[in-house]
């Protein structure tokens, strides 16, 4: 009784601390600068919707790179819509009186400078419901107001070597590959620039690389016909020539607008398009309704955008330390990085395109991040177009519990694209239904070319990578079939449209290894009546691998939700289906280490080619292992007697050990991995990690950090819900994370107590299992 009375305590306690302390703790994490960058590496994010801004001053110019999901160009590089340069007569940014803060509660960036008698500030805001950026000048004097687009594509740029790992054709024989110019102009006192691709792209490249010119017709293809670019202009602003300049390493032309008087107030708008469409007249052509669409919406745009980041942050935040103020503690670090990294996530909530695991929509120049590569703007490691689902699902995962599922629609929607292409290629290469998705996944569903092998033995089969990281790495899709499923348990929305590409997922690997051992023998089956999942690969480094854990659990898990649905998304016939397959999943392979019970990575195994902990995705991914399951020690086991696991365990980049040690309850080791990610990333902005194994800013890098932070949290079981399962019990912290079947947890911890707790609905109550 004494127990349930602190409870009810706790939970009336809570309904009077809510809005207003997170109000006053997001405002703590505003990132505030006092003095101008050096470079564009040290810029600042800004955005909504599906636009991406990188925001600096440097010299007294004010300056930000434009991204936009899905402007993918002929070679599927991501290319940057271009730089826009402010410049200030007289300039308020002259001065030693500076100051650039991201405003995290309505996502804008603001920029004071004073110099002398004169303040200026100048807002920067992107509308989350519509393709446009604001630029809001506001001075207590008039001034005159320049402002320059300029672009490295003004001509056509031949790329090679490592510079070709920015697009789909990476190490091309014949070694050379040419970004086209974009068309740039003066127009209606504005600048108009776009890019439009021609009629063969790198699709056309990779269909005839990958035998599939008998199909080619069929094949859902995104390059084809697609425009994209924009307009910059204001109010009494008129061209003012042209120019030429060099901004770091690379060439630029600059095309200058500027104020025809003086005034103390001067908007500037920039209206972006892209579009699959026949001709840049009809392009042209909704561009022109944008810019009216926005016009009709000008007076209510920038509270509705204010709106929405308020209810982006009112769903879910982690505040760690929130009133120990301490930019130098890593700890309290970690809780400030957490919000900005979903900041920046939030900054493509409506992409057509996911998030791009490998910098987003915020790469910067790239002699920042590698001295070295004296690329364009465009350049990021492992291509634009490419959807590599190893890395994107780290950037996802983290979304059920900060409940953000709308953001996850364009993840969805990228299969929902590929799935017609993933089942042809089955179908053409193999002769059998289901999807085939590979890793180094192209934006049209087909492996990547290069990586697919330019130099490949005749008779090897067309269906499969050529590459030794690569082979017969199909089950990554698994994660985002569960993911789908997740988000039904979550909500208890409507994921019907998601059905086909779930079954279609299992149907290849069901009917694929069923084809292999009839190539092979008699027998379908072993011993056992399983499925003989060989040859098959646990992520990239247990390759040849015979019934791979990684892939088991997979199979297992997804199965098991996708039957776990309610009764109106199966048939009978089709719920039957799956129940067969299920039985034929073959258990998670073990082994044994100084006496010790462990998870194996797979049955066998021909040789190790990367340094991931695949014996651990049954506790993570999977769930299979974990607090409150059985078995747990095996899990434990794994992690500390297993030579490779404890070998490969890091920090960096996408390594999972700080969520693997979370969800097993290890809260030392939990806490000093997880702190370790999130912290400082060392460069200016603070959320700007890598480039780790991949590119800078690292989303790999944030998303792992911000699920092991999470599930340091709250872990969950069907209907359980376990807070604190690995929570230090010197670290303050206030949290609203989401759980399944529509359930909001939020919580306080001061001094090593629980203050508050708030669960909605009340009767999930009885569900909580409070570990602190």
């Amino acid at each position: 009784m004494k127990c349930k009375l602190l409870f009810f305590c706790l939970i009336m306690y809570a309904a009077a601390f809510k809005t207003g302390a997170q109000t006053a703790e997001l405002k703590s994490y505003n990132l505030v600068w006092n003095s101008q960058s050096k470079n564009s590496g040290e810029s600042m994010p800004c955005g909504g919707g599906d636009i991406g801004l990188n925001v600096w001053v440097e010299k007294g110019d004010l300056y930000f790179y434009m991204s936009k999901s899905s402007t993918f160009d002929e070679n599927n590089t991501f290319l940057k819509l271009g730089r826009v340069r402010i410049k200030l007569f007289p300039n308020p940014f002259a001065g030693t009186n500076f100051k650039q803060e991201l405003v995290l509660q309505d996502g804008s960036v603001i920029i004071k400078g004073k110099c002398d008698n004169l303040n200026t500030q100048v807002k920067l805001w992107v509308d989350v419901y519509r393709p446009v950026i604001h630029v809001e000048i506001n001075s207590n004097q008039p001034i005159t107001t320049e402002a320059d687009y300029e672009s490295w594509r003004y001509r056509d740029r031949n790329s090679n070597g490592k510079e070709n790992n920015q697009d789909s054709r990476k190490w091309l024989p014949d070694g050379v590959v040419k970004t086209l110019k974009d068309n740039i102009s003066f127009k209606n006192n504005g600048v108009q620039f776009y890019h439009q691709n021609q009629d063969s792209t790198v699709f056309d490249a990779t269909v005839a690389e990958e035998g599939l010119n008998a199909v080619k017709s069929q094949l859902y293809n995104p390059l084809y016909q697609l425009v994209f670019g924009g307009i910059i202009k204001g109010d009494g602003i008129r061209a003012a020539g042209t120019y030429t300049g060099k901004y770091q390493s690379t060439d630029f032309e600059g095309w200058a607008l500027r104020s025809v008087k003086a005034k103390k107030k001067q908007d500037l708008e920039i209206y972006l398009n892209t579009e699959n469409i026949a001709t840049p007249q009809l392009w042209v052509q909704k561009l022109d309704s944008i810019e009216q669409d926005a016009a009709s919406h000008k007076k209510i745009a920038l509270a509705a955008t204010q709106n929405w980041w308020k209810q982006f942050w009112d769903r879910s935040f982690i505040c760690i330390d929130p009133n120990k103020i301490d930019a130098n503690n890593p700890e309290w670090q970690a809780g400030r990085n957490y919000q900005l990294f979903r900041y920046m996530l939030g900054c493509n909530a409506f992409g057509e395109y996911p998030t791009k695991f490998n910098g987003g929509l915020f790469t910067y120049d790239p002699e920042n991040v590698d001295t070295t590569y004296k690329f364009t703007p465009d350049f990021r490691n492992w291509g634009g177009g490419l959807m590599t689902a190893q890395n994107q699902r780290l950037v996802y995962w983290p979304m059920l519990k900060s409940g953000d599922f709308d953001m996850m629609r364009s993840e969805f929607k990228f299969y929902l694209r590929s799935l017609h292409n993933a089942k042809l290629r089955s179908k053409f290469y193999w002769g059998h239904d289901g999807a085939s998705f590979t890793e180094q996944l192209e934006n049209f569903g087909l492996p990547n070319m290069a990586e697919y092998g330019y130099k490949r033995p005749a008779d090897f089969d067309k269906g499969v990578e050529y590459n030794a990281w690569l082979e017969y790495h199909w089950d990554t899709v698994l994660e985002f079939c569960q993911m789908m499923l997740e988000n039904q348990r979550y909500t208890g929305g409507d994921i019907k449209q998601y059905i086909p590409i779930i079954e279609s997922c299992l149907t290849f690997f069901n009917e694929h290894y069923q084809y292999l051992a009839k190539k092979r023998g008699a027998k379908t089956f072993d011993a056992n009546g399983y499925l003989v999942l060989y040859p098959g690969s646990a992520g990239e480094t247990y390759k040849m691998a015979y019934n791979a854990t990684s892939t088991i659990a997979g199979l297992q898990t997804v199965l098991k939700t996708l039957l776990a649905l309610p009764l109106e998304y199966l048939t009978q016939d089709e719920r039957k289906t799956w129940q067969v397959m299920l039985k034929r999943i073959p258990p998670v392979n073990f082994t044994e280490i100084n006496g010790h019970k462990t998870i194996a990575p797979a049955k066998l195994w021909q040789n190790v080619n990367n340094v991931e902990s695949m014996q651990l995705y049954p506790v993570f991914p999977w769930g299979i292992y974990g607090i409150g399951k059985p078995d747990l020690d095996v899990a434990i086991n794994t992690w500390k007697y297993d030579t490779l696991a404890i070998k490969f365990r890091s920090g960096i980049g996408w390594k999972q050990d700080n969520i693997f040690a979370a969800r097993m309850g290890l809260t030392k080791e939990a806490i000093d991995l997880t702190i370790f990610k999130l912290k400082n990333s060392g460069r200016r902005f603070p959320a700007f990690w890598g480039p780790g194994f991949d590119w800078a800013p690292d989303h790999n890098w944030g998303g792992t950090g911000m699920i092991g932070l999470q599930e340091m949290l709250m872990q969950v079981d069907d209907k359980k819900i376990y807070l604190f399962p690995a929570w230090p019990k010197n670290m303050d912290v206030h949290f609203k994370l989401h759980a399944p079947y529509n359930t909001t947890v939020e919580a306080t911890v001061k001094n090593g107590k629980l203050k508050s707790l708030t669960i909605l609905p009340k009767e999930r109550e009885k569900d909580v299992i409070n570990m602190l």
